[in-house]
């Protein structure tokens, strides 16, 4: 059964203030195994959601029944390396309290008022874009939550989202799971907010007539509510790490979906030597051939891994679809970086999951 019956995907931002409406700040949200709809803030004279509405809107669904996924793509905490260099406890809830102190950006302020030194004390508490977490490292492209004023960067809506997630977690208590800083394991019933990085799965799922904004918090919707429902959530909530290395993501912080494994070519997985050149070539995040929003050449593209033994030696079957036709269906992990679609490109039959 789905551990959850609710999935919302938030597209941050961290531009303005908490209080102006942007057309970039999107949500969609999953009920049951509906497709995502896009939902839109309260009626105000504000067409767009803030991250002050946002933010309460957030914790009337999180407190109310059914339990929800909530998947937002910016950064919950820093690299270990900021910890060590303040002095501060390996503890995030210490963390969201101090960075608070140092960048007020839940207060009616932008940004980058706190990093001009008009407001804060943003200097006392600046970090080096060259400092990664580790989950960071392992994703390949995600950038560091420092590297400002770049395409693509997550610092800005990092340094503005963070004191929320502090406003969330205040006003919901125990009710709600921050993964994985309150535990690898989301206990039943709970609901949880989870850090994500559309840009793994958003490939997956047809465009249509969404702007980008909008794509991504789709992705997200339909992508926590697809795995959830295939049973293999608990998967990607275990990623496959050390002890020392869990022990630095509960402090750091995890993408959900990013597999934990080194991203070093086929020291753990001897497929990722199969990529195939273009996606290096075309300045694209490469990915291993089984992660989430890998697109071989024949547009076959990963939705997730099951628990499923594949019929090649020591392989999983993961699931994928056809981004020419729909089709869906199982593979080898061997056999994803060639596949071809059993239903319209003349591919060996799907493996059942």
């Amino acid at each position: 059964m789905p551990a959850f019956a609710r999935y919302i995907g938030v597209d941050y931002s961290g531009a303005q203030t908490p209080t102006a409406s942007l057309r970039g700040r999107r949500v969609y949200l999953a009920e049951g195994d509906a497709l995502p709809v896009e939902v839109s803030p309260p009626p105000s004279s504000r067409k767009y959601w803030t991250r002050c509405g946002l933010a309460e809107w957030l914790v009337e669904r999180i407190t109310k029944d059914p339990p929800t996924l909530v998947g937002i793509d910016h950064a919950f905490s820093f690299p270990r390396r900021y910890f060590e260099a303040y002095g501060l406890a390996p503890d995030w809830p210490t963390f969201l309290d101090d960075f608070q102190r140092h960048w007020p950006t839940d207060e009616d302020i932008y940004v980058d008022f706190v990093r001009d030194g008009s407001r804060g004390s943003g200097a006392a508490r600046m970090g080096n874009a060259r400092w990664r977490r580790l989950t960071e490292e392992r994703a390949g492209g995600a950038k560091s939550v420092f590297h400002f004023d770049v395409q693509g960067s997550v610092a800005k809506s990092s340094h503005a989202g963070i004191p929320w997630l502090r406003f969330i977690r205040q006003q919901v208590g125990p009710r709600v799971h921050f993964w994985p800083f309150d535990g690898w394991d989301i206990p039943a019933r709970r609901s949880a907010v989870a850090e994500v990085y559309p840009a793994l799965w958003s490939r997956g799922f047809a465009r249509e007539d969404r702007t980008s904004d909008q794509h991504d918090a789709y992705s997200i919707a339909a992508w926590l509510s697809q795995v959830d429902r295939e049973e293999s959530l608990a998967a990607f909530l275990r990623p496959n790490l050390s002890q020392s290395e869990r022990r630095q993501a509960q402090v750091e912080g995890w993408i959900l979906g990013v597999s934990g494994t080194s991203r070093g070519v086929g020291r753990h997985n001897p497929t990722e030597a199969m990529l195939p050149s273009s996606s290096r070539a075309q300045g694209r995040a490469v990915k291993r051939t089984t992660d989430p929003g890998y697109t071989n050449k024949n547009d076959q593209v990963v939705l997730s891994q099951t628990n499923k033994r594949g019929n090649d030696h020591n392989q999983l079957v993961y699931a994928m679809r056809c981004l020419k036709c729909g089709h869906q269906y199982g593979a080898n992990g061997s056999d994803i970086w060639q596949r071809l679609c059993p239903s319209c490109g003349g591919g060996a039959p799907g493996l059942s999951y």
